[in-house]
C-alpha cells in the first residue's frame, strides 16, 4: 500500500511512475496528449517522461505514434514477482481455499484502486486466474476495503478528497464507518455490485498488511464465520 509521502517527494520522480502506471493500465496503445490528460501533467513533460521509458526498453512506440508496454516492464513486473515470493507462496494456498467452490483472489491497494494479482473463479486452476483483471474501484471490493481499513481515517481521507466514493453514495463519512465496522471485526464482508446477491469475504495479510486474500461468491451469512476462519490461515501462511 501507498504511504504517506515524506519531507522532500521528488515531483519528476512521481510524474514518471504516474506515467509508467498509466501505461501499463492502458488496454491499448495510448498517446502523448491522452496520457497528458489522463494524469493532468504537461504534454511537454510526458512526451519527454515516455521517450526515456522507450529509450529504457520499459515502454514502446507503435508504428502510428502511440505508446504501449515495452520489454522492460515485463521484466520490471517478472523480477518484482520473483523478489516478493508472494506469487510463489500464495497459489498452493489459494488452491486450497478452492475446496469451498467459490472464486479466490489475491490483491493489493494502489491509491483508490485494487489490482487484483490473482482472481480464479470456480472452474479454472488458481495459476490461469494471474493477471486475470484489471484495476477496480477499492470501495467496490472485499480486498479493497479490508486494506483500506488498514489506514488512518486521515489517510482515507486523503485519498478520496474531491472524488466521489464508489458504493457510498454519503461519501467519506459513510466509507468511513464501513472501515470503522471492519476494523472492529478484523475482515470485509462486501455485497458484489450485481443483482446475483454475492459476497466478497476478505481479510489482510502481512505486517503491516500489504496484501488482501478473498473468497467470493453465494456465501450466507451464516457461512461467514468458516470462510473467515480459512482466510486467516491462508493469511498466515502468506506473510
Amino acid at each position: 500500500m501507498q504511504s504517506q509521502l515524506g519531507a522532500q517527494p521528488n515531483q519528476s520522480l512521481i510524474d514518471g511512475i504516474a506515467t509508467l502506471q498509466a501505461l501499463a493500465t492502458s488496454s491499448e496503445p495510448i498517446g502523448c496528449r491522452e496520457l497528458a490528460r489522463r494524469l493532468g501533467i504537461d504534454p511537454t513533460k510526458v512526451n519527454r517522461l515516455l521517450k526515456t521509458l522507450t529509450y529504457l526498453g520499459i515502454a514502446r512506440q507503435t508504428a502510428n505514434r502511440r505508446y504501449t508496454a515495452g520489454a522492460g516492464m515485463h521484466v520490471l513486473a517478472a523480477q518484482s514477482l520473483f523478489a516478493s515470493g508472494l506469487i510463489r507462496r500464495a497459489l498452493p494456498v489459494l488452491e486450497r481455499l478452492r475446496k469451498f467452490g467459490h472464486t479466490v483472489a489475491l490483491g493489493v491497494l494502489w491509491n483508490d484502486n485494487v489490482s487484483y494479482l490473482v482472481h480464479a473463479p470456480p472452474g479454472i486452476e488458481v495459476s490461469m486466474g494471474l493477471g486475470r483483471m484489471g484495476l477496480l474501484p477499492a470501495t467496490t471490493s472485499g480486498i479493497g476495503t479490508v486494506l483500506l481499513s488498514e489506514l488512518t481515517d486521515e489517510r482515507v481521507a486523503a485519498i478520496y478528497e474531491g472524488k466521489d466514493i464508489p458504493n457510498f453514495p454519503e461519501g467519506l463519512p459513510q466509507l468511513l464507518r464501513k472501515l470503522d465496522e471492519v476494523r472492529k471485526q478484523g475482515y470485509a464482508r462486501v455485497q458484489v455490485a450485481d443483482d446475483r446477491g454475492h459476497h466478497v469475504v476478505s481479510v489482510s495479510t502481512g505486517d503491516p498488511a500489504h496484501a488482501g486474500v478473498a473468497l467470493s461468491g453465494w456465501i450466507p451469512e451464516g457461512a461467514t464465520s468458516e470462510l473467515v476462519d480459512a482466510l486467516r490461515e491462508a493469511a498466515k501462511e502468506l506473510g
